[in-house]
């Protein structure tokens, strides 16, 4: 395997190092202490290896002793030494497990409780479950419950508010089922793959990649005894894992024996699997088809006609939210790595020699934590670094232009407003090795769980790639223009091929060689232009053909011309940000997810800290105790609610109050109205417990006020009298 030679930070962070920096902030300090993280763990290694040949040299001498009949003193002291040398060593293998850990010396422990938590709440209080779960499910496959209906709607809602409605973008729905001939141009067909390994005995299918990181992971966080060589080797693999070819990652699989999860069985070598589902279109079989993998491409077959809605003005965006599919080799990782999810996604066209954005200035104050590619090396981390320097600073610009880093911008507040703990939000630039030749610059939205970093957002300018892709495929110009306010006299270049004499060398072969002539770039087309006239033929590569034809100086003309040009035509750049809502909305649960005793402190309750805005259910109305007159007012409230468009649900049980606030804490439910009189009756605040008290009438517009944002609690907390009850701490 060749040597790798650079580090990301792909091992998980504690959130405690990515708070606000400031020079007063004790994160500040915290992060300086992690900065040497990496040099504490090699220097504990290297003392662990040293204090383990001790103990073994220690261990020998005693047996030796013991052998050779020696004194009891001597013997005595010998033991004494070893066990000594042995406390050192817990000592020190101790240090190195709450290095790795973060500090906390059970990081790996905590956070996999802090999951299976969360998870066992979503899937009781019916968020999310497996879906076909009474024929035992399948992978990769949920079904999202009431609640998580609920969730996805508002989140979706107010992504539409956010980025169509404010930014004026064009919505369009595209089918699922694509034509293969689409993602033919696109090129999913021939690249939509991951690396897949089988078991050579039971041919059960893993990911290769996901293989070689559970290794690593495993063996750096669970083998204390491994030398800080072989743990900077498994790093190092880990920080280039996305970008291992299919022979290196077979090497690397080779020389860990890594074998068969369940059946310890061997693997076969990596091979390419293409993570599309296939299918025709109509009863022939004819037509082959491909359930999307992503929904971008609807728009850009459909540019042409959105350019000429919009005026045939640039620059525009086009939105779509729709469903996508992936046959994932080896799904796992609950809603952050299945086979059907939703994604919402924007293409935003401009012109490739003007990208600055009119509303740049809207985000630009904003700070954030970023990670350049040129900062992501050993022992560095995410820093706060604000828009402004990030696309305008002469000697600190990272992000290429305006416009990619106006959504940036963008992204960040929406992921903030949704309850996105900002810090534990990175916005993390794409490695040279990471980007497809074509991008100009790509960035992704990551947001910290007790899976590590996860990718929730990508931000990328993928210049004219796709609509000249599938231009070409089309034959259809998917081109803008620019007028001019007055003719322009401009030296064009002019490429004529002698199809008389192409047909006559290539025959069959003609078509496919006038094209690629036709298609060469100016640098191109002039090197051929004085190689012909000084060599009178030259070898020219025709992609299409997949090799290198002889071209003489009877077959081409190329030439410039100076033409007069009343506009500019162009093939417009396109800035796409796309979002995983399953992953956004998973990481939205963690966020949000704590838990606090009750008030005697023998219980431990489950509380979803939802926002307002994508809470499932913004209040909740109980009658304090089972009286007519109370249901009938809380009757009145629940129609006010409704006419008001607030979800709300009414519990008339007989179940304790304290229990009935418990339950909805734990749906997430911001605000409890409880009837316990017929004038009057409070409001509860989920977090702090706080209430208030409020006329009949007044209740649905104060809940509805909250909800919309138009007031915040500590408003009507400054407005309205407060209320106390024991029973709001049960």
């Amino acid at each position: 395997m060749r040597i790798l030679n650079f580090l990301t930070s792909s091992i998980p962070l504690g959130h405690a190092l990515f708070t606000r920096l400031t020079p007063s902030s004790p994160s500040l300090s915290l992060l300086r202490r992690f900065t040497s993280t990496m040099a504490a763990e090699d220097n504990l290694r290297q003392a662990l290896s040293a204090k383990l040949s001790e103990v073994e040299s220690s261990g020998n001498q005693v047996r030796a002793l013991k052998q050779s009949g020696a004194a009891k003193p001597e013997l005595d002291a010998a033991i004494e030494a070893l066990n000594a040398l042995k406390l050192e060593k817990a000592t020190i293998e101790k240090d190195l497990q709450a290095t790795i850990s973060g500090g906390d010396g059970g990081g790996s422990v905590n956070k996999e409780a802090l999951r299976q938590a969360v998870v066992n709440t979503l899937e009781r209080r019916l968020f999310y479950i497996p879906s076909f779960k009474i024929y035992g499910g399948v992978a990769g496959l949920y079904d999202y419950g009431p609640p998580g209906c609920a969730v996805k709607s508002n989140v979706l809602g107010f992504w539409r508010q956010h980025f169509v409605l404010e930014e004026n973008m064009l919505e369009v729905d595209c089918p699922c089922v694509t034509p293969e001939v689409v993602l033919k141009a696109s090129g999913h067909v021939d690249k939509f793959t991951d690396l897949m390994v089988k078991d050579e005995v039971s041919g059960t299918c893993y990911r290769a990649d996901h293989l070689l990181k559970d290794y690593c992971k495993d063996k750096l966080e669970k083998d204390l005894r491994i030398t800080s060589e072989m743990a900077m080797e498994l790093k190092e693999v880990l920080s280039k894992l996305d970008v291992l070819s299919a022979e290196e990652l077979g090497q690397c699989i080779k020389k860990y024996g890594i074998t068969a999860p369940d059946t310890k069985n061997p693997l076969s070598d990596p091979y390419p699997f293409n993570l599309m589902f296939q299918t025709s279109i109509g009863p022939s079989g004819v037509s082959t088809g491909y359930m999307r993998p992503e929904t971008a491409q609807g728009i850009f077959v459909n540019f042409r006609d959105l350019y000429y809605y919009n005026g045939n003005k640039l620059p525009f965006a086009a939105a779509q939210i729709g469903q996508a599919f992936r046959n994932e080799i080896s799904p796992r990782q609950g809603l952050l790595r299945v086979r059907e999810f939703t994604l919402a996604e924007i293409e935003h066209f401009v012109d490739p020699e003007d990208k600055s954005h009119p509303k740049f200035s809207d985000v630009a104050h904003l700070e954030f934590l970023m990670f350049p590619r040129d900062e992501q090396k050993p022992g560095q981390s995410a820093r706060v670094i604000s828009l402004r320097e990030a696309v305008s600073s002469k000697d600190s610009k990272v992000v290429d232009n305006e416009t990619l880093g106006y959504f940036i911008g963008r992204v960040y507040l929406f992921l903030t407003s949704l309850g996105i703990d900002e810090n534990r939000l990175r916005f993390r630039q794409h490695l040279a090795n990471e980007m497809a030749h074509y991008a100009q610059d790509c960035w992704d939205a990551e947001i910290e769980t007790s899976y590590g970093w996860i990718e929730c957002v990508g931000i990328a300018d993928r210049s004219a790639y796709d609509l000249k892709a599938h231009s070409e495929k089309s034959r259809v110009d998917l081109e803008a223009q620019e007028k001019y306010s007055e003719p322009r006299e401009v030296e064009k270049l002019v490429i004529s091929p002698v199809k008389k004499a192409i047909g006559l060398a290539f025959k069959g072969d003609q078509k496919k060689v006038l094209e690629a002539l036709e298609a060469m770039k100016e640098e191109e087309a002039l090197k051929m232009k004085t190689d012909l006239a000084s060599k009178g033929e030259v070898e020219f590569y025709v992609c299409t053909l997949g090799k290198t034809v002889t071209v003489n100086s009877s077959m081409v003309t190329i030439s410039k011309e100076k033409k007069k040009e009343h506009q500019r035509v162009f093939t417009p750049s396109v800035i796409e940000p796309s979002f995983g809502i399953g992953r956004i909305i998973y990481c939205l649960y963690e966020h949000s997810y704590y838990m606090r005793p009750s008030k005697d402190g023998n219980e431990q309750f489950n509380v979803f800290r939802f926002p307002p805005l994508v809470a499932p259910i913004k209040c909740t109305v109980f009658p304090l105790v089972q009286k007519q007159e109370y249901e009938e007012v809380s009757k009145v409230i629940s129609k006010s609610l409704t006419a008001s468009g607030i979800s709300h649900k009414i519990d008339i049980t007989g179940t304790s109050i304290g229990k009935r606030y418990a339950r909805t804490d734990e749906l997430g439910v911001p605000f409890a109205i409880t009837v316990d009189s017929t004038s009057s009756v409070t409001i509860r605040e989920r977090d702090s417990k706080d209430q208030i008290r409020v006329d009949v009438s007044e209740a649905a517009s104060v809940v509805k006020d909250i909800a919309e944002g138009v007031r915040t609690w500590a408003d009507v907390w400054s407005t309205f009298p407060h209320h106390s009850s024991g029973s709001a701490d049960e």
